[in-house]
């Protein structure tokens, strides 16, 4: 039987870090979904909350959800989380932005 809770415990417990190298790659540990992404710009949902990625010919190199692991290769030009409050804006107009 699956324990629903206790995932959802380890997920929240998970640490989360932002790793940039060169200013060109892009590791980030601690992402619960992909919301949505191309080469100018990336949402992801993290443990920390919501973290959006813009850049210039962003690419994802690799997505790892189990564990959490995104890498992302591209010139990133800002990094910005949004906090609990905006959650939910924030996704409905990244949702309209990408259809």
């Amino acid at each position: 039987m699956y324990d629903y809770q206790n995932d959802t415990v380890n997920r929240t417990q998970q640490e989360h870090s932002v790793k940039i190298n060169d200013r060109k790659n892009l590791e980030i540990t601690g992402v619960k979904e992909v919301d949505s992404f191309d080469n100018e710009e990336f949402l992801l949902e993290t443990v920390m909350g919501y973290l959006i990625i813009r850049g210039q010919n962003l690419q994802m190199q690799n997505l790892d959800v189990g564990d959490g692991l995104v890498t992302i290769k591209g010139k990133v030009y800002e990094l910005s989380y949004v906090d609990d409050h905006h959650q939910e804006k924030a996704k409905g107009f990244f949702s309209k932005l990408f259809k």
